[in-house]
């Protein structure tokens, strides 16, 4: 399989194996991008009052049943910590390969690997994006296996799984409570694995024939997801794609398989592309 950040193909061509099937493809570049009002879920004094803490899961829960997915502010993780991610990680893929290459593995059972694609047996098509994903549950399990360069990744990124790890356990403990479960429901073995995904999306020379990512729903419990400045998420709904605008010091959270099965699909995950 050709690997898109190593083998380095002329940039000013997409090889076939890259180009999507028709009806699979983005939106036409010519045509507007329209932005629908996604839900915005605001975490501050949630915990404090039990008022606001009943408002705000009735609104994850509402959030959830019409879009799927919904945005977070006053999320507890400080805007410069997620500044200095998006700094890391961006500095990561920018490189060279030789330092990237070391990494490189298409075990999806290694705790810390550099790939491209999906890497599926099956994959009839390649799909434009790098990745580098690594285990970060308990942190000093880990933290030694991960890039050593940038030489700020290590520290910046310990910091940063904590933080979401107990964002992620406060959204659960919400979510258990709305359906009825006791609040520890997901502290135990159900929560124990948790990894950090980065993902690179090289500018495209023809982004009307690529996806980063195809249509899915993600297998786990949840996703909390730092876009960034980065357009290019698009969520499901009513059969049409939407495009999700990404709003500054966000996170974006996604449900999984996982949490659809345990609430008996009262909580749906929603199909979701890059």
């Amino acid at each position: 399989m050709e690997k898109l950040v190593f083998y380095g193909f002329n940039h000013q061509h997409i090889p076939p194996s890259f180009i999507i099937h028709p009806e699979k493809r983005p939106r036409k570049l010519d045509l507007p991008v329209v932005y629908h009002n996604t839900p915005i879920i605001d975490l501050k004094d949630c915990v404090d009052c039990a008022l606001d803490r009943s408002a705000t899961i009735q609104q994850i829960f509402k959030a959830i049943e019409e879009f799927g997915f919904f945005q977070l502010v006053n999320d507890g993780v400080h805007e410069e910590l997620k500044e200095e991610v998006m700094e890391v990680s961006k500095e990561f893929f920018e490189m060279p390969v030789e330092d990237r290459l070391s990494l490189y593995c298409e075990d999806p059972m290694h705790p810390v690997r550099v790939s491209s694609s999906i890497v599926y047996e099956n994959e009839e098509v390649h799909y434009w994006r790098d990745k580098l994903r690594h285990l970060c549950h308990p942190v000093e399990e880990f933290k030694h296996l991960w890039p050593s360069k940038p030489t700020k990744y290590r520290e910046v990124m310990a910091a940063y799984s904590v933080k979401v790890r107990a964002l992620a356990l406060k959204l659960l403990e919400l979510i258990c409570e709305g359906l009825g479960l006791r609040p520890d429901y997901f502290n135990g073995e159900l929560s124990q694995m948790q990894s950090i995904l980065i993902n690179h999306y090289p500018p495209s020379p023809d982004p009307s024939l690529t996806l980063g990512l195809p249509k899915h729903i993600d297998p786990n419990v949840i996703t909390i997801l730092l876009q960034g400045d980065s357009y290019g998420f698009q969520v499901l709904k009513d059969g049409e794609w939407m495009d999700v605008k990404p709003l500054p010091n966000t996170h974006l959270v996604v449900l999984g398989h996982q949490l659809q099965i345990i609430s008996n699909e009262k909580l749906k995950g929603v199909e979701h592309r890059v």
